[in-house]
């Protein structure tokens, strides 16, 4: 429950609207796992919350701890049986949380894993919140990121993703600011204007994945419906809006979106354009597709610089690789 949801339940108990901002702040800046641990609410209300209501939703199912750069990943159950992953990187004084807002996708990116999986629900804000209390309590680190980056699309799930994006941001919250909350879209486009118009105050990231559209219809089945012109165009709506610049992700394939042509295409597109172009190199799943050589990635990565003008380029190497935490990796998968 959100702020106001918490100070309407008060008042129907019977209790003031300032006892919700009280379980407000004990649920997500203290993270309390027992109505017990309320100490400034009375006995008897807290009597009342333990008969009416739960404030667990996931239970751990199995954890990994990757050797080559210490990132986690975690399986979560949920109450009805499914499974998601959440991913814990933390790099210096940076700790990114990747979350998850769905079980399965049905967007069917078939360079996706997820993508792979049957799609069963959307989490409740509850589940995605429940994510980065655990991580919180369990990495010795402050979390200093989240990205809605993990299983699903999130703005097929828009209430509940954005719902659980002002609990993180709220300063009774999690109390992260705006610019530390991302959320990553494969082109939904009537939720990235809904997300404009509405002037939500965190960070957007449009997948790309392709210079042209013959190769996005043939990875993201989505782009028959959104394409790529659609999709820049509402990226430079955003970024000149909201002063905030837009990032456009590119899985690189090997021997399909990875040429020189390629490169010097989406430099092409992006020219004018405030914005971020972040190369992810691809994470191998099912060999369907393969990795470029790094020589290959420096190379696209060389173009972007070269021929810039409004953007910046970044390369993401993805963590935690040997653990399948990678982007695009995450499948569920009892491990």
């Amino acid at each position: 429950m959100n702020l106001e949801e918490l100070q309407l339940l008060c008042l129907e108990a019977g209790e003031s609207r300032f006892r919700g901002e009280q379980l407000f702040e004990w649920m997500y800046n203290q993270g309390i796992l027992s109505f017990d641990s309320m100490l400034n609410v009375n006995k008897s209300f807290r009597d009342h919350l333990k008969e009416n209501y739960f404030l667990w939703t996931l239970n751990v199912a199995t954890q990994k701890v990757s050797q080559q750069d210490q990132s986690v990943k975690i399986l979560f159950k949920t109450q009805d049986g499914e499974f998601i992953e959440t991913v814990s990187m933390v790099d210096g004084n940076r700790h990114t949380v990747c979350i998850s807002s769905q079980v399965g996708c049905v967007l069917d990116c078939n360079f996706c894993a997820t993508g792979s999986m049957t799609f069963k629900r959307n989490l409740t804000t509850g589940e995605i919140v429940d994510q980065l209390i655990y991580v919180r309590g369990k990495v010795d680190h402050p979390i200093t990121n989240v990205v809605f980056m993990g299983m699903g699309e999130p703005f097929h799930n828009y209430e509940n993703v954005l719902n659980a994006a002002d609990i993180f941001h709220a300063p009774k919250g999690f109390n992260l600011g705006s610019t530390r909350i991302t959320i990553s879209t494969a082109g939904l486009l009537p939720q990235i204007k809904r997300f404009i118009n509405e002037n939500r105050r965190y960070k957007l990231a449009i997948s790309l994945n392709a210079s042209d559209d013959g190769v996005r219809n043939k990875i993201m089945p989505i782009n028959k419906k959104w394409n790529i012109k659609d999709l820049i165009q509402a990226g430079k709506e955003y970024s000149n809006q909201k002063k905030r610049l837009i990032m456009f992700e590119y899985v690189l394939l090997k021997g399909l979106n990875d040429s020189e042509s390629d490169a010097l295409k989406l430099s092409h597109l992006l020219q004018g354009i405030p914005c971020k172009i972040n190369i992810i190199p691809f994470n191998e799943t099912d060999g369907k597709y393969q990795r470029p050589d790094n020589n290959v990635i420096m190379h696209f990565s060389d173009i972007l610089h070269k021929n810039r003008d409004s953007y910046r380029v970044l390369i993401r190497w993805s963590k935690g690789q040997d653990i399948d935490a990678g982007c695009g990796q995450l499948a569920g998968q009892i491990i």
